[in-house]
Formats: structure tokens, C-alpha cells, sequence
């Protein structure tokens, strides 16, 4: 998966470089753009991070896009050229929602290549449009099924339009000096002060366009308007996800920033020619240091441990990364880390019932004795006391209560569990356990058959299916339960107690087959089983 990560970020370096001649630049400008665009520090959650495979995939495309548009308006106007755009800009879209900003890049690619403002250039482009409208607001609607456009803090819609300014000043700054970069960059609970001066970019920033439109320094205006379409979706003004910033977001609005820079590097040496020989050693020397903060920073995501105790490294008061670091450090096996990282959840944010049930669930795996089943029980009272309607918490302290031998709390919290959940599989499953345990076979079935409408795939619940069955004396039910859990997982023992059960329902050639794939799996016979069913 790294690899084809890889491969695709290298696509777009090479894009890039194509994208970058065909407006306009020399070679040295283009590579100077495509290195840039390869190596820079900010581009490494986006190739190192397998969830956003969806950054480097549609940017393939998106790029592949506008340059069979550079094609398209530099070739005569082919309609094949149409048709790849089309199915690269759809690919895009599909890829990722960011995409729909492809309509009015082209615009400014319309721009740079001296084609004239109007609305022409825009009623040309009105299926793309529409097809960037159509994504744009299906991706708003699943954002907003899912709640991740929800405020995470209470901050006002005046107050976000700081965080926007802000953000959108930090991009610029570190698209040439990359500072802190973390994969989460937290809302603070209150909007800090210094948000506000930051709004002095929008003047800023129009006056920087209007200059540039002025001097008809086409190429650094089509650079600026690049970079501002395709970030200004990713400025959290809705106040979408965990951060208000992401080093991900700049990864195709960089190319319009570093497209100015490539460009500076081509123009240099006409404008200072006595420093003409310090401008490629400088910018070389500028591309190795970015390729050695890369190399740096793409060590921080060898796995969880590595990422959040990065993060914690600049964000050490928020629970998000003490929970994530201690869910990998108890999957590992590093069950005092992750001890501590709880607790250390728990300290921050004590109003929380998943700390608490996480924390009593790794008490209850770790060792098992009585000492830490209680501590687990506490937890788990605690995260049911906070938040009473969650039938996992009821489920995970009814376990613990029955390996406490506390059989009657158990039966009472699994049965609440599955009032507030009915689809809750372990819950059923734990309460078969204890109520087989009880004898009491005909309660256990009927949670059983509960459980296996829910995940029909457990071999092993077939065979207690059908080993209670034949309690009850219904072989022919058994043997279809036995039949289904050796089509799902052809185990010995179960080939051995469906022998029994053909032999007790007088089908004895069927136990004899079933009795020698038991011996051919290794399974032990009871004394004299083999001989009655072998003789008979």
C-alpha cells in the first residue's frame, strides 16, 4: 500500500513538471516546481498515511486533468481531449470531494494561457460545473450524516472566520519554512486572541491579486488564485473534523504557491545577474534541507505509538492522543503504557464514560484475579454512571461480574444490555454462557439462535447449537446445526459429535465417515466409542 502510494505521488511529480512547461516556465522553473512539489515536508501525510491513499489518488487525476486541458487549448481543441479530461475530472471527484475545484482552476489556467474573461469561458465549462455542484453538495450531505460538521467547540460563525484567516496564513507561511508538523492540530476550547490580527490577510491577500493583476504578472496571479480555490474549501469555516488545520489540505493547493516559487527561480537570474551563480546552489541547497525534514518526518508514522507521541510532543492536554496511543499500546501488548495513557484520559476529561470502559476493559484482560476484575467492575460502574444508555458498558461489566461468580448481577446487566441493544451479539453470547453453565439449556439455546441471526459465521455457536439440541433429543435439528458448523470450519471435534449424533439417530454409515475424519484430524476418542460405532 506504501508503495503504491508512492508511485502515485510520483505521478504527480511528473505532472507537475509537464503542467508547469506547458504554462509557461523553463526547465529549470518546472523541476525547480516538481522538486518542490515531491520532497516538501508538508507532502508526507498524504503519501505516508494509508487513509489518505485518497490525496495522491485523486490528485493523479486532477492533475492529469488540467493538463490534457493545457493540451486541449495548446492542440487545437481536440475532442478527444474532452473525453480524458472528463473521465479524469469524474475519477477525481469520485476520489475525493476537494476535487470539485477543477472548473475554476481551469479558469485560471484560462487566464495565464491569455484567453479573454468572459462568460463564455464559463458557459463552456457548465457540465463540469455542474458535476462539481452535484459532488460538492452530496459530499456536504454525508459530512453532515456522519457529524463531522459539527462544531467541536463552541465557536460562532463570526469566530471561524478567524480560524480561516489563520489557517490560511499558516499555509503560506509554511509552504517555505515548515514548522510543527503534527497530524492533529486541535481546536483550543477557547478561540485564542492572537486568531484575530490574522484577518489583516484578506486586504493583504486582494491587494497581493489586484497588484498582480495590475502589473500583469500573469504568472504569479495564476499561482495566487490556485492556491486560494483549492484551499479555501479546507479552511474549517464549517468547521469540519478533529483539527482546524491539516498538513493534507495543501497537497494540490501547494502547486499554485510553489508554481510562484518555480517561477522566482526562473526569473532571478535575469534580474540579479551578479548573483546568478549563488541562486541554483541556494535553491539546491533549500531542496535538500526539505528532503531531510521529510525523511524526519515520515519516521513519525511507523505506527500509532510513533504518531501520537509526536503529537503529544506539541499537544500534551487533549484526550484524543493519550486514548489512541493507549488503544495501540494495549494491542501490543503493552498493557502498563497503556494503563497509564488511560488514566491519563481519565485525568484530563473525568466526565467521559469511553475512557472509563476502555481502561475496565484492559483490567479485565490483564490478569485474572479478583483484584483487577474489581477494579474493572468500578470502571465499567463508572462509564454506566456517565452514560447509562450504552448497552456495551452494561454488557462489559456483566462479564465481569460473571467471572466474579456474581451470576444473578451478571444474568441482570446482560439482560440490560440487550434491552437497550437487541442487536448486541456478545451479549447474547455471554448470557448463553452463563445460563448453560446453569443448566438451563433451553434459555441458553434460545440466546444462541439470537446470537446466530446476528453473526451466522461462528462455527463454534453452531456446535453448542446443536450439542444442547441433542440434550434435548433432537439429533436430526444437531446434525444440521453440526452440518453448518463444519461447512464453516471443519474441526475435529466436530466431526467426532456429529458421529455420535448419526449413531444415536441409526445412521451409522454417515458416523462411521464422520469417526474416521475425526482420527485423521487427531481427535481423542472417549473409551469404547471408536469400537461401538466402528463394530456397529
Amino acid at each position: 500500500m506504501h508503495l503504491t502510494n508512492v508511485l502515485l505521488h510520483l505521478l504527480c511529480v511528473f505532472l507537475v513538471y509537464r503542467i508547469a512547461l506547458g504554462l509557461g516556465l523553463n526547465q529549470w522553473g518546472a523541476l525547480f516546481t516538481a522538486l518542490l512539489f515531491g520532497v516538501h515536508p508538508m507532502r508526507v501525510e498524504s503519501v505516508a498515511w494509508i487513509t489518505e491513499r485518497k490525496d495522491v489518488l485523486y490528485g493523479a487525476f486532477f492533475l492529469g486533468a488540467m493538463y490534457y486541458y493545457i493540451k486541449f487549448l495548446d492542440e487545437g481543441r481536440k475532442k478527444l481531449h474532452l473525453g480524458i479530461i472528463l473521465v479524469l475530472f469524474t475519477c477525481s471527484l469520485f476520489s475525493k470531494i476537494q476535487a470539485v475545484s477543477l472548473p475554476i482552476s481551469f479558469m485560471a489556467i484560462d487566464y495565464l494561457k491569455g484567453r479573454k474573461l468572459e462568460l463564455r469561458l464559463i458557459w463552456e465549462k457548465w457540465f463540469y460545473l455542474i458535476m462539481s455542484l452535484a459532488i460538492g453538495i452530496t459530499g456536504i450531505y454525508f459530512l453532515k450524516q456522519y457529524g463531522t460538521l459539527e462544531n467541536k467547540v463552541d465557536y460562532s460563525i463570526f469566530q471561524r472566520l478567524f480560524v480561516g484567516s489563520w489557517s490560511f496564513m499558516i499555509y503560506l507561511i509554511k509552504s517555505i519554512i515548515p514548522y510543527e508538523m503534527v497530524p492533529l492540530y486541535p481546536y483550543k476550547p477557547q478561540m485564542p486572541a492572537y486568531f484575530y490580527p490574522s484577518m489583516i490577510m484578506l486586504p493583504v491577500t486582494l491587494a497581493a491579486l489586484w497588484y498582480s493583476y495590475k502589473k500583469k504578472w500573469k504568472h504569479i496571479l495564476f499561482g495566487l488564485v490556485f492556491f486560494i480555490v483549492n484551499i479555501v474549501f479546507l479552511l474549517q469555516i464549517l468547521g469540519a473534523g478533529q483539527g482546524f488545520q491539516a498538513d493534507r489540505f495543501t497537497y494540490i493547493a501547494y502547486f499554485g504557491l510553489f508554481f510562484i516559487y518555480g517561477y522566482g527561480i526562473q526569473q532571478l537570474p535575469s534580474l540579479f545577474p551578479s548573483a546568478k551563480k549563488f541562486i541554483y546552489p541556494v535553491a539546491g541547497l533549500l531542496m535538500l534541507t526539505y528532503v531531510g525534514l521529510s525523511f524526519q518526518q515520515s519516521k513519525i508514522w511507523k505506527d500509532s505509538g510513533t504518531l501520537w507521541t509526536h503529537v503529544l510532543k506539541s499537544y500534551n492536554n487533549i484526550t484524543l492522543p493519550y486514548g489512541n496511543r493507549a488503544n495501540f499500546y494495549r494491542d501490543t501488548g503493552q498493557k502498563e503504557k497503556a494503563l497509564a495513557d488511560y488514566s491519563k484520559v481519565i485525568s484530563l476529561k473525568g466526565d467521559a464514560a469511553a475512557p472509563y470502559n476502555s481502561r475496565g476493559r484492559l483490567y479485565f484482560n490483564t490478569v485474572n484475579n479478583r483484584d483487577t476484575l474489581l477494579l474493572a467492575l468500578a470502571d465499567y460502574t463508572k462509564a454506566i454512571e456517565l452514560e447509562p444508555n450504552d448497552g456495551e458498558y452494561y454488557a462489559n461489566r456483566g462479564a465481569t461480574y460473571a467471572r466474579l461468580g456474581r451470576n444473578q448481577e451478571a444474568l441482570a446487566d446482560l439482560s440490560k444490555c440487550i434491552e437497550i441493544k437487541p442487536d448486541h451479539a456478545v451479549g447474547y453470547l455471554n448470557r448463553s454462557v452463563i445460563y448453560n453453565n446453569a443448566q438451563q439449556y433451553d434459555l441458553a439455546l434460545k440466546d444462541i439462535q439470537s446470537y446466530l441471526k446476528i453473526n451466522p459465521n461462528n462455527s463454534d455457536l453452531w456446535y453448542e447449537s446443536a450439542r444442547i439440541k441433542r440434550i434435548f433429543g433432537q439429533n436430526k435439528q444437531a446434525i444440521g446445526d453440526y452440518d453448518k458448523a463444519i461447512r464453516l470450519n471443519p474441526k475435529g471435534l466436530y466431526y467426532y459429535e456429529r458421529a455420535k449424533c448419526h449413531y444415536s439417530a441409526g445412521n451409522k454409515a454417515n458416523a462411521k465417515q464422520d469417526l474416521l475424519q475425526a482420527k485423521q484430524r487427531n481427535v481423542r476418542f472417549e473409551p469404547g466409542i471408536e469400537e461401538q460405532i466402528m463394530g456397529g
